[in-house]
């Protein structure tokens, strides 16, 4: 992460029917071809989408160019648990894992205080040590990345205390940051700055997700977990909300604006929230002009 700045990327989740399934392969086949230094896939809370996403990560490594990240996370897990996983991924030759604690499972009976890993920091030391047993084929280990979140976490509203705890992370071990999405690029560019006064110094990488519906919109409040939408893109929307193609432009015209500005101001890496589907991610890289970094074949997936 630190030798090639910027990075561009993209994030993936697991499909759960054969349909979703179609979509998303075909977005691999689409997105191939850009060579992103990295894309990622999400997991499941309560084990929902668990053995998708390793089954995922495995064919994305052995049947395409792309270098998969997978998520893992904290939740409803075991140091036994976590450690097969990370020999299954040894094995497979993944070089990255994003450490996250995880959200709550909406649709499970859960009780926290049964997991053996209570916060992110404490998954980012379990990995280190892994990496230290030698059990990677890498002598490095897995790299760690841990998340970000320019607006604040919804679930520490001091920031302060926010800071310390990403302080504490990479201190504890991670090499790499990845925002959760935001529309206001002062938002992003004001953590990165309490960060280097807080001495974290590794590279913070922006999430982006352009809004291609209204729908779409709707569905990033709350997944984003209090996102704040900038009065300029509400105007925006606001103005074309029944005319879904203009909705798309409306969109993707603001997320290319934002990269820009993300840009000149010198970001380490640009990850893109694709929601499985290319089309406003293709757009987006095509109109910033950003070289590939080399050819590559069409993908079997």
């Amino acid at each position: 992460m630190r030798g090639d700045s910027p990075t561009f990327s993209f994030e993936f989740f697991p499909p759960k029917t054969p349909p979703a399934a179609e979509i998303l392969y075909q977005t691999i086949r689409d997105l191939e071809s850009y060579m992103p230094h990295f894309v990622s896939v999400t997991y499941g809370a309560g084990g929902s989408t668990r053995d998708l996403t390793h089954d995922l990560v495995e064919r994305i490594q052995h049947s395409t160019k792309l270098d998969p990240i997978p998520h893992l996370t904290c939740i409803c897990h075991n140091e036994d648990e976590i450690e097969a996983i990370l020999l299954r991924y040894a094995r497979s030759a993944i070089g990255n894992i994003l450490a996250l604690g995880g959200d709550r499972p909406r649709d499970i009976p859960y009780d926290k205080s049964r997991d053996s890993f209570q916060h992110a920091i404490d998954l980012v030391k379990f990995i280190r040590r892994f990496n230290e047993s030698d059990a990677h084929p890498d002598r490095r280990g897995f790299g760690i990345g841990v998340a970000g979140f320019p607006e604040g976490h919804p679930a520490t509203p001091n920031r302060l205390v926010e800071m310390d705890h990403l302080k504490a992370k990479v201190d504890a071990g991670a090499d790499y940051i990845v925002t959760q999405l935001f529309f206001d690029n002062r938002d992003f560019l004001d953590f990165r700055e309490r960060c280097a006064l807080a001495d974290i110094h590794i590279p913070i990488i922006a999430g982006i997700m352009p809004v291609t519906s209204m729908s779409g919109f709707k569905r990033i409040a709350d997944l984003a977990g209090g996102a704040r939408f900038p009065a300029k893109l509400l105007r925006a929307l606001q103005r074309c909300e029944n005319d879904p193609e203009a909705v798309r432009r409306v969109g993707v015209h603001f997320a290319l604006e934002q990269c820009h500005d993300l840009l000149d101001n010198n970001v380490a890496g640009i990850h893109f929230y694709t929601l499985n589907r290319s089309d406003a991610t293709r757009v987006i890289f095509d109109s910033l002009g950003i070289p590939r970094r080399q050819s590559a074949q069409v993908p079997t997936v």
